[in-house]
């Protein structure tokens, strides 16, 4: 599904900080991936407890999101949206309330049509009304869907589409990130910066290999379009639901790193493995990620499936993907100097997930087995490699 919209502040907070919402990437867990339509209070609360308990929070992961199916299939006498009492007895406010308690956002999905992806009513003709309900409820994020559109396909109608949500939004007067969630068929790349913190760029993502590979290509190249407050979305994470190597799901988590994606957990976290949740924790590379300078990665090579992608930090050093998506193995790379490095006396790679260190006289290069990654941390040194 589709990724929308987040609100950064609590309740009490002043409004007026639209350009302040998502500096950095959003982090956080959305039940669709793993789920679907089998949502409830209940399960929301318990994954912000894990959060807070294993790590993630601390880690940077922010954002509880629910996805669609909350609410019940009709609208009330009074238009409203009805939470489903089955599955929130005591409606999304006192979700919200328990989230905010343990320091964490609540995000919400709703669709711009008629209807949302699943068929529960969707926000199209009643933009103020719901954004007003989800601001009174206490909302810190809104994932903003495309289906049932109504016919509404051609570009002009998906700005104004998105554009009246957008306005309904900062007319609540509480701060709300906005994810646009149409799949990049309008090239919201384009027009989104400056109206959404974050667009979907992809059609959903599944948990294989396939997918992964092409939701990253049709990604990696749009990195012009990303900048702090801005951001490409390739879809949520996999990682955890068990239809990929744990390889792949590095590669995955590597690659939406260094893109600058949002690194949206899509799995079980009840029963996420030791060795997944490792993934999520890694926060060497959550720190590329997150990189206040807000840079998307750049391919700089791609040649036989052999990616080399490189991202510029705020320190100076450079975050190296090598990216093999080929299906066997094969050994490339780059160097100091076209990933953009100054001349120096040697370069420390820190490997990212192996936690290794070299100095290197420039030469950035791996042996990388097939559907995985070699990801790099390469910083100036006056150190001189050894022979």
């Amino acid at each position: 599904m589709l990724i929308a919209v987040a609100v950064i502040q609590s309740a009490s907070d002043p409004p007026g900080i639209a350009d302040a919402l998502a500096p950095t990437p959003p982090m956080g867990w959305n039940d669709w991936n793993a789920f679907g339509c089998d949502v409830s209070a209940g399960l929301v609360q318990h994954t912000a407890d894990l959060m807070v308990d294993n790590g993630m929070k601390a880690a940077g992961y922010r954002y509880v999101n629910i996805d669609d199916c909350w609410m019940l299939p009709h609208r009330n006498a009074a238009g409203d949206l009805v939470p489903d009492p089955v599955k929130f007895p005591g409606g999304i406010r006192a979700v919200a309330d328990y989230v905010h308690a343990r320091g964490l956002r609540l995000g919400i999905y709703e669709d711009a049509g008629t209807k949302t992806c699943e068929g529960y009513p969707g926000s199209l003709g009643h933009e103020r009304q719901d954004a007003a309900r989800f601001a009174a409820w206490g909302v810190d994020y809104l994932k903003y869907d495309n289906c049932h559109n109504a016919a509404l396909t051609t570009r002009a109608q998906y700005l104004a589409r998105y554009s009246a949500m957008r306005e309904a939004l900062k007319a609540t007067g509480r701060a709300i990130v906005y994810s646009i969630c149409e799949w990049g068929e309008q090239q919201p790349w384009t027009w989104a910066p400056g109206m959404a913190e974050l667009w979907r760029t992809t059609h959903d993502i599944k948990d294989d290999y396939a997918h992964l590979l092409r939701n990253y290509t049709q990604n990696v190249d749009l990195h012009a379009f990303a900048r702090p407050g801005a951001w490409n979305d390739p879809d949520m994470l996999e990682v955890g639901n068990g239809g990929m190597s744990t390889a792949e799901y590095r590669a995955e988590f590597s690659l939406w790193a260094v893109m600058a994606a949002p690194l949206l957990a899509g799995t079980d976290l009840r029963t996420i493995s030791a060795a997944d949740r490792a993934i999520y924790l890694n926060r060497q590379v959550i720190a590329v990620d997150q990189d206040a300078a807000g840079h998307q990665g750049v391919p700089v090579s791609r040649e036989h499936g052999h990616w080399v992608v490189v991202k510029r930090l705020s320190n100076g050093d450079r975050a190296v993907v090598l990216f093999n998506a080929g299906d066997a193995p094969a050994r490339f790379g780059t160097t100091a100097a076209a990933a953009g490095l100054p001349s120096a006396p040697g370069y420390l790679l820190t490997d990212l997930w192996s936690k290794a260190t070299v100095v290197s006289a420039g030469d950035i290069r791996a042996s990388v087995s097939p559907h995985s990654v070699v990801m790099y941390r390469v910083a100036v040194t006056l150190r001189r490699p050894t022979r």
